[in-house]
């Protein structure tokens, strides 16, 4: 299990509170609840409280805290809903919680262009019943209704990112402020540019390490004439890979073709109130023109067959689609009711479609072989896949088997030429992984990091050693 630097630097926080009070008023919170919801995510990593909580309505604001928090020598800490998985919120050394709800505007939308600009704190569902009657969709969809400023900050993607791709394909710009106060803008709204260094590709991702994500420019496109939605079992989990694997090599444009495992249909089964063959399942959605989409879904129901698939059930009814992708993002949670009082332990690796098959049946044989309780899920049509691992979190033995187990997956997937993590990024979870997998390039990260940080103020503890 990670272990956070947790030693507090030496800075007195009641000044900052007082002065954070003068400019903020009601708005400056040190109550308890809300210092402790501010100190973690949703996985298994410990809390750890910031000193203060603020919630800015505006950039300016944002960066009027940011002065006064380099003034007072505070760490900061930027918070979106707390939806992030390898800790990324969790306060290690105290400081300052800039909570964006408050900035949950939809600033513009050019519908001719197909682009938004939005505060950071608008979340994913917000933008798109926003957009609906325009009939316009942003399809990033990670799960969670996470915040678009939350979404950037980790390079989310999700269910949808096998047609479009990962917030960094779908970021146009950024209003950013910097840990010494100032408000930068990078990027544009012409879709190309060659104009200087891609900031804005810098800053997605980067965890809040480098500054606070304040105003998102998105790409949107046209909600689809036709959306269907199509469940099929397997007899094993090598069937069910290699039928995801040859519906890509075959460039049919599904929009999402997600992996259940029989532990995860048991508990998704149980937990949404479904009634499919507990057996490895893949959850199917495509987009198009009406003749499109029934033409995809023969071609997908044809793979399936040849594969050992059993009853192929697809609809377009939106009740439909709507009830099953729902318990596709309650999956995390379905696989805790499995057992109660357990923390998640989610793992993301992602390596080349060639070798996903042969990835996730290793991982299948060694978590029977663990004796873990651990499920199978995933974004499967791009070559990323979750376990998510249920631990005992007062238990140090289990803990060490998650551990152990966790560190031979990663091994496992970058000896295939894959990434520790496909999208719930690094926190301070995986700083280790990010060694492995990186080497010397993670000491030019630490030179960006020491150029637009050099107190080391922004997030620290997060993505890598200081």
């Amino acid at each position: 299990m990670a272990i956070a630097n947790t030693s507090r630097r030496i800075f007195e926080p009641a000044p900052l509170i007082d002065a954070l009070r003068a400019m903020l008023g009601e708005r400056c919170s040190i109550n308890p609840g809300i210092l402790d919801r501010h100190g973690h995510d949703e996985s298994y990593h410990a809390t750890h409280n910031p000193d203060v909580v603020v919630f800015p309505e505006n950039t300016e604001e944002v960066a009027a805290i940011m002065c006064l928090a380099r003034k007072h020598s505070a760490p900061v800490i930027p918070f979106g809903v707390g939806t992030s998985l390898e800790g990324h919120v969790a306060a290690l050394e105290g400081g300052v919680s800039i909570d964006m709800s408050r900035m949950n505007r939809v600033v513009e939308v050019n519908s001719d262009d197909l682009d938004v600009l939005v505060e950071a704190g608008v979340t994913r569902k917000q933008l798109n019943n926003h957009l609906r009657d325009q009939g316009l969709f942003f399809p990033i969809d990670p799960g969670a209704d996470a915040t678009l400023g939350g979404m950037a900050s980790t390079r989310a993607s999700g269910t949808n990112a096998v047609r479009y791709g990962t917030m960094r394909e779908n970021v146009l710009g950024l209003t950013i402020v910097t840990a010494d106060g100032r408000i930068m803008k990078t990027g544009g709204r012409a879709r190309k540019s060659a104009a200087g260094y891609d900031l804005t590709r810098l800053f997605v991702g980067s965890e809040g390490t480098l500054g606070v994500i304040t105003e998102v420019r998105l790409r949107l496109y046209g909600i689809p004439e036709t959306m269907a939605a199509a469940v099929t079992s397997f007899p094993t989990i090598a069937d069910a890979v290699n039928t995801v694997i040859r519906v890509i090599q075959s460039g049919i444009p599904v929009a999402r073709i997600e992996l259940l495992d029989e532990m995860q249909m048991k508990a998704s089964n149980h937990y949404s109130k479904l009634d499919y063959a507990e057996q490895p399942t893949l959850f199917i959605e495509f987009h198009g023109s009406e003749a499109g989409v029934a033409e995809q879904v023969e071609l997908v129901k044809a793979i399936a067959g040849d594969l050992g698939g059993g009853e192929f059930r697809w609809s377009v009814k939106p009740e439909e689609r709507t009830k099953l992708w729902q318990a596709r993002h309650d999956a995390y949670y379905a696989g805790l009711s499995l057992r109660p009082g357990s923390k998640g332990w989610p793992t993301d690796v992602c390596v080349p479609i060639s070798r996903l098959a042969e990835c996730i049946v290793e991982t299948r044989k060694d978590i029977e072989a663990s004796g873990l309780l651990a499920m199978i899920l995933g974004h499967v049509g791009d070559g990323n896949f979750h376990t998510t691992i249920l631990v005992d979190p007062s238990d140090p033995q289990e803990l060490k088997r998650a551990e152990a187990f966790n560190d031979r997956l990663v091994d496992r997937a970058l000896a295939m030429g894959g990434t520790c993590t496909g999208e719930h990024g690094i926190g301070f979870g995986k700083i280790a992984f990010l060694e492995r997998e990186h080497g010397e390039a993670v000491g030019l990260m630490r030179l960006i990091k020491q150029t637009l940080d050099p107190e080391n103020r922004m997030n620290p503890g997060k993505i890598f050693r200081s």
